[in-house]
């Protein structure tokens, strides 16, 4: 065995001795009451319908199988009364009385539905994230939820991926700043507390580097990347203290990761000390038959073996194991550590103490949908957005004159919430026409829908698939488009709302052209000959290419898709009541071609000019230059920022000490505004390839009119460190350079030593 063999074992030995030591003895005495039927019913998941499912199954006789003990947890069930009748027939009809855990897929706000997670993530405010988290954790609790399938986690590149909208972006350190916010969020102090709820880190892992942006495609990738650019956020989760982990559809170094003994086990339990549960995605352990890896018996004693607790829907583990089990195929011990695992869970939420803790019937009355919360979904909006472009400093716009408000999604309610709100309910959002007459009294204010989203219909119907979004409209297009030019033409300023629609991005809405739908492009020309000023309100849940649209003499917000407040946000916005401070937290590329790019890229052994200007035999394109449309980081305000005096607090530092950068903002506009202050770091040599640069710090800081600030930020020893090549994590003696500024192309730039 090898030394570093030899040691992961240790650690492993170690590990479940430590764990051994902490084990409940109201779980263990359970444990010794259990038949082995009891033990495999606890590792069941089903849903009885009714909510959105991602599969071709939905369980049945779940009532049953509930008295029969052969049920660990349900999701799709919500509300006080339809949580208790199903947690009753658990406790005063089976056997032994143990109580179901209730999961859904809370993925930004349960009924107060907030911006999707991408554009959460573009706020760089953990605070607010975590803030965003505990609100839907109050609501989904009064709903009788206790298990939240959130945060997603994954590292996204590609935005032709339609889960991009799921995740915070393309950046581990900022990843794991948004995973650990959100899990604390969720499960607070207290998982046995009545407001909090478990949290579940997806999908496990590297779902996000799908090839071809391709939903439950498969993923190549050394684990050199994978512990520098993919892992962090998952282990910054189970370091927040994250209760429970779901695998991913994808493959990892060829096994699906359901069955993946070295992710769920040598990775995540023995080296990174998870002691929760790790449940399969929808039918996921099911699924491993079409990646070739056997039957339904043989996947589901592999999943055990590897460390899966919990079989989502499939049923897997209830109709096999046992048989698995007589055949020597799996151990007594592999079913009761699983078992064990979901019961300690269900402990530490209280349920054995009261089973029915979560189920006060007065609660989503003042619990859900309140005031506080509609108003903190109305600033999480307006934190998220991201002013792209501001020509002739058009926004603010003043609140007066005649305002054409057009486009196919400026009066779009079934639009507003985003992709993966189950749980919302989108005629309670408020469109952008309703938000502008709620903000706007002086002003004059006309609506044309002016093309619809698509003209395709064979593209609608896919988009359409679990309820309309994109309405093709009875009039021609070009009688809509012509209709729109009119209004503009006797308008002051228009305002074009246009981009994707909800179900345009999200689980299975992966897209080979991100551009705007070419509709929406001809309106958009339209709209720009006029002559008028416009502006886009920009709505996607993804990066999308908009060259042509950026080239134009037009200013750009991106809002992405921003909750049941929609309409209300953007106006605070666009008329000024708040001044954007949003910034990408991935990058927009120039075309699909450029994909992936992303800001921490390695160099070559042939790079580019830094001017952009094509040279032969360099690492370059012929036709599109290297550079994104917009980098990582980007966003501007309406006021303007400047940048001085970046210092070390030392030029040499030891190992395992800090180093303190600061550097001076000035608010040199005419307005309030907040930037963020990004600090990257270049590794200059080492022994693996460095990126050109990382995001290793951030602050987000208030400046009135005029004021100067002095801002600082601490380098920790492990900001230094890498995986290298024999995967430890460690610093190297050498050169740092220290970049300072707005987003990732920032110049400031100081360089000190590690001895």
């Amino acid at each position: 065995m090898y030394p570093k063999q030899l040691l992961l074992a240790l650690m492993g030995l170690i590990l479940s001795s430590v764990q051994a030591q902490k084990r409940i003895p109201e779980v263990e005495q359970l444990l010794q009451k259990m038949t082995i039927d009891e033990k495999i019913g606890q590792l069941n998941l089903l849903t009885p319908g009714g909510g959105v499912a991602t599969g071709e199954v939905v369980s049945q006789n779940v009532g049953e199988k509930i008295k029969a003990g052969q049920v660990g947890g349900l999701f799709g069930v919500a509300g006080p009364d339809r949580v208790r009748k199903a947690q009753e027939i658990a406790v005063k009809e089976s056997r032994l009385g143990i109580p179901l855990l209730f999961g859904s897929d809370v993925i930004h706000g349960y009924r107060t539905t907030y911006p999707i997670p991408l554009g959460l993530s573009s706020s760089w405010d953990m605070d607010l994230v975590r803030q965003a988290a505990q609100m839907a954790a109050k609501e989904a609790t009064a709903d009788g939820i206790n298990w939240n399938f959130s945060p997603m986690v994954d590292i996204a590149r590609d935005p032709r991926w339609g889960r991009v909208a799921e995740g915070a972006g393309e950046d581990p350190y900022l990843g794991s700043k948004v995973a650990e916010a959100m899990v604390k969020g969720y499960q607070g102090e207290d998982l046995a507390a009545t407001h909090t709820m478990l949290a579940c880190v997806k999908h496990f892992a590297l779902y996000g580097a799908v090839e071809a942006g391709r939903d439950y495609n498969s993923v190549d990738m050394g684990k050199i990347k994978m512990f520098n650019q993919y892992l962090p956020p998952y282990k910054a989760a189970i370091d927040a203290g994250a209760a429970s982990v779901m695998t991913s559809f994808n493959d990892v170094d060829g096994i699906p990761a359901t069955g993946n003994a070295w992710l769920l086990t040598d990775l995540l339990r023995d080296q990174w000390g998870f002691d929760g549960f790790v449940v399969s995605d929808y039918t996921s352990l099911n699924e491993m038959t079409q990646h070739g890896m056997g039957d339904l018996q043989a996947v589901s004693a592999l999943a055990l073996k590897a460390g899966l607790d919990m079989d989502m829907v499939g049923e897997g583990f209830l109709t096999t194991l046992k048989k698995s089990l007589n055949e020597g195929k799996v151990t007594e011990t592999d079913i009761t550590n699983a078992c064990r695992r979901v019961l300690e869970a269900k402990y530490s939420s209280g349920l054995f103490d009261d089973p029915y803790r979560y189920l006060d019937s007065s609660r989503p009355k003042k619990d859900i949908l309140t005031q506080e919360h509609r108003a903190l979904a109305r600033k999480l909006a307006t934190r998220s957005f991201v002013l792209l472009k501001n020509h002739n400093d058009l926004l603010p716009l003043e609140k007066k004159g005649k305002i054409a408000l057009i486009g196919p999604l400026a009066d779009s309610r079934e639009n507003m919430l985003g992709t993966w709100a189950p749980t919302g309910d989108f005629n309670l959002a408020v469109t952008i026409l309703e938000g502008f007459q709620n903000v706007v009294s002086q002003a004059h204010i006309d609506y044309a829908k002016g093309a619809n989203i698509s003209d395709d219909t064979d593209f609608a119907k896919n988009v359409n698939a679990l309820g309309e979004r994109i309405v093709i409209d009875e009039r021609s297009p070009e009688t809509m488009v012509q209709e729109a030019v009119n209004l503009a033409k006797s308008s002051d300023v228009v305002v074009a709302v246009v981009g994707e629609a909800t179900e345009m991005s999200g689980e299975s809405s992966n897209r080979t052209d991100i551009s705007i739908p070419e509709s929406q492009k001809k309106l958009i020309r339209a709209l720009v000959a006029t002559g008028k000023p416009v502006v886009l309100v920009l709505m996607s849940g993804r990066p999308l290419t908009i060259s042509e649209e950026f080239a134009m003499p037009l200013s750009i917000l991106q809002v992405w898709h921003p909750g049941v407040e929609a309409g209300n946000a953007i106006a605070d916005v666009v008329f000024g009541e708040y001044n954007p401070s949003g910034r990408l937290t991935a990058t927009w590329p120039m075309n699909v071609g450029q994909i992936p790019i992303y800001h921490s890229a390695k160099n070559t052994g042939r790079p580019a000019p830094e001017s952009g200007e094509f040279q032969k035999f360099r690492s370059n394109y012929l036709d599109a230059p290297n550079a994104p449309l917009l980098p990582f980081g980007y966003g501007l305000s309406y006021t303007t920022f400047e940048y001085s005096d970046l210092s070390l607090s030392k030029r040499k530092i030891n190992q395992g000490e800090s180093i303190t950068v600061t550097v001076t903002v000035s608010n040199t506009g005419d307005y309030d505004g907040e930037e963020v202050v990004q600090l990257y770091v270049r590794d200059v040599v080492r022994s693996i390839t460095p990126p050109k640069r990382e995001l290793k710090g951030f602050q987000k800081i208030m400046l009135k009119k005029g004021e100067r600030k002095e801002v600082s930020i601490t380098l920790s020893p492990n900001d230094l460190k890498f995986y290298n090549s024999r995967l430890e994590f460690v610093t190297e003696p050498g050169d740092f350079e220290v970049f300072v500024g707005g987003d990732s192309d920032t110049q400031l730039s100081e360089t000190f030593t590690l001895q």
